[in-house]
């Protein structure tokens, strides 16, 4: 099978149309109908509903999709990779990391390093949950990746056994609120049954979701909350915490300059914070040269 065929049908799947598809790879309609009925044959299933308008996948093509993008992402980053050692370059790192790290741990932890020039920030990634970081490493995406995780036990449902980590860092979750108009907390822990206080959550399945929730588990009274909404993302919960919409737990290291100018406080004692180990993971199959060498000039690994 040909890549080219793999690059039609995500031109195909994004356009919905034949001619179009076939202007964007830069052939003629029919040598482009060809190669898309040539692949189908080749997987043995129709993936494109030609009855419909404008055209569909269909479940199997919806499934053939996301391994398309999967390979052809892998092979543009194989040929960047190639083309840096062909030009005599060193090869770069990519690492992968939240973008609450990028800002506020990240540069500052490579310079301890010194490998600052020769690892670059994976940008794609800052938008990722925790799976995601472990299956682009499987599939060499990214060389890093760096989580947030949890020093206590919690039930999370990810799988990192093909995985080694370091752990490079710690930080702790921290339950912070906005001021109202009078100038008090805009919530408070523990909160009441009558009045619980306004929170805003990140999903429990997610891995700073599952953290809180089993720290809280673990205190030995009752909290009150009231979820006002979910969000995946720190930077996001913290631009309502500032808003005045409720409290939420958030990286110390991001709120720090707010703590400090009084634009956010605590929402509760140091008995509420969640502590969390940062961790640098690597795949125990993906090697090469450069890597290998960043990697044994750190701490002890842990797997």
């Amino acid at each position: 099978m040909e890549i080219r065929w793999l690059e039609d049908f995500i031109a195909l799947a994004r356009t919905r149309h034949f001619s179009r598809a076939a202007d964007d790879q830069h052939v003629t309609q029919p040598t482009f109908s060809r190669r898309i009925k040539l692949l189908e044959e080749e997987m043995g299933v129709t993936l494109i509903n030609r009855q419909t308008l404008p055209l569909s996948l269909t479940p199997a093509g919806e499934e053939f999709l996301t391994l398309c993008e999967q390979v052809t992402e892998r092979v543009r980053l194989t040929r960047d990779r190639l083309r840096e050692i062909n030009a005599g370059q060193q090869r770069r790192i990519m690492v992968a990391a939240p973008q609450s790290l990028l800002g506020h741990f990240l540069p500052e932890w490579l310079a301890s390093t010194g490998w600052q020039d020769r690892v670059q920030p994976y940008l794609r990634a800052t938008g990722w949950v925790a799976n995601d970081y472990f299956q682009a490493l499987a599939r060499a995406e990214c060389d890093l990746a760096i989580c947030y995780w949890p020093v206590g036990r919690c039930d999370l449902e990810i799988d990192t056994s093909a995985s080694t980590y370091k752990v490079i860092g710690h930080e702790r979750l921290i339950p912070v609120t906005g001021l109202s108009p009078q100038g008090e907390p805009s919530a408070a822990l523990p909160g009441t049954r009558a009045h619980p206080s306004p929170w805003l959550a990140y999903p429990k399945r997610g891995l700073l979701g599952s953290a809180i929730k089993a720290h809280l588990a673990r205190l030995p009274h009752s909290t009150y909350l009231n979820a006002q909404s979910e969000n995946l993302y720190a930077a996001g919960i913290k631009e309502l915490v500032l808003l005045g919409y409720g409290m939420s737990w958030l990286p110390e290291r991001s709120v720090a300059k707010e703590l400090t100018q009084g634009t956010l406080v605590r929402a509760g004692d140091s008995r509420w914070d969640v502590p969390m180990e940062l961790r640098l993971y690597r795949h125990q199959l993906q090697r090469h040269a450069e890597l290998d060498k960043f990697w044994s000039e750190l701490a002890p690994s842990r797997s």
